[in-house]
């Protein structure tokens, strides 16, 4: 018997044309008449195309053909809160609108003032989520990003366990009283986040997983997204260590990690942090373009 070498997509079309009598209908028709929209969505972060909270950054998330953007919330430093200037309500609806104009959905406030500054030690830390909150609730953004950061780290510093988990329950229930959710990132395995979001015990803190934590320490993406399963992740740093392009990327199986997520019932942003080629780290859309379309073409296939 002749093996069928057509994709699943030609081979609906080449069914549906059969149906029609013979009617050759474009696929995109074919598709845009089905509806069915994809669970994945792809973001790029201003940040990471040296665009922090610049209004220029909504453009090149277009031109770079991302679905969203994740927004810095500034830098941090030895201030008592982030330098938002988003706070601005003028500066702010500029921005809102000219993201709608664009169609650019913004999927996540960072406040990655915390890769380098200590949750654990910030006297000031609930104004620094506060305002996080409150900025996310102005732009209706559902989701922010903490990164518990080299200080926070609890394999080098286990002793601040406790007190990083009285923090966030407190940052927790900020979160869950606006109806808003912090997505964590930390150094831990799958099987000791998961125990320590059990300790922090918050409808307002979840994981926010990053493929790079998993692939430095040998630990399979696949298994680890499993253990933590799909009630406790909030959004996917998509990504590795700069390099090569995920495309290239012995380390990062894409069509595995989604046959996993799709088994998992998951679906949410998939948000792309680095995985630059190291012969030119600098060629921001080239780099960002290559690494978007990729995952696309893994994700959003009908």
């Amino acid at each position: 018997m002749k093996q069928n070498n057509l994709s699943p997509r030609r081979t609906f079309i080449k069914q549906l044309t059969l149906l029609t009598g013979g009617l050759m209908l474009a696929p995109e028709l074919i598709f845009a008449s089905s509806g069915k929209k994809s669970n994945y969505k792809v973001a790029v972060i201003d940040l990471m195309i040296l665009k922090r909270q610049k209004l220029s950054a909504l453009q090149l998330t277009k031109d770079i053909g991302a679905d969203g953007l994740e927004v810095d919330m500034g830098g941090l430093g030895n201030r008592d809160t982030f330098d938002n200037k988003l706070s601005d309500p003028l500066i702010r609806e500029q921005y809102l609108n000219q993201a709608k104009a664009l169609n650019i959905e913004i999927c996540s406030l960072a406040m990655t003032g915390f890769y380098a500054q200590s949750l654990a030690t910030r006297p000031t830390y609930k104004r620094m989520v506060q305002d996080c909150l409150d900025t996310m609730k102005a732009m209706k953004v559902k989701v922010a990003f903490l990164p518990l950061g080299i200080q926070g780290d609890l394999i080098k510093y286990p002793e601040l366990r406790p007190v990083l988990v009285e923090r966030l329950k407190v940052a927790g229930k900020m979160a869950t009283q606006l109806g808003l959710t912090i997505g964590i990132e930390t150094a831990l395995d799958a099987e000791n986040e998961l125990k320590l979001l059990k300790d922090i015990n918050s409808k307002g803190i979840k994981s926010y997983f990053n493929f790079s934590n998993a692939i430095k320490n040998g630990r399979d993406v696949s298994k680890e997204l499993q253990i933590l399963g799909r009630k406790n992740i909030i959004q996917i740093h998509c990504t590795n260590d700069d390099g090569v392009w995920l495309q290239d990327d012995p380390k990062v199986n894409l069509v595995k990690i989604k046959e996993t997520l799709d088994e998992m019932g998951w679906k949410g942003w998939l948000v792309i942090e680095r995985s630059r080629d190291a012969n030119n780290t600098k060629d921001v859309k080239r780099n960002f373009r290559a690494n978007t379309d990729y995952v696309k073409s893994i994700f959003q296939q009908r």
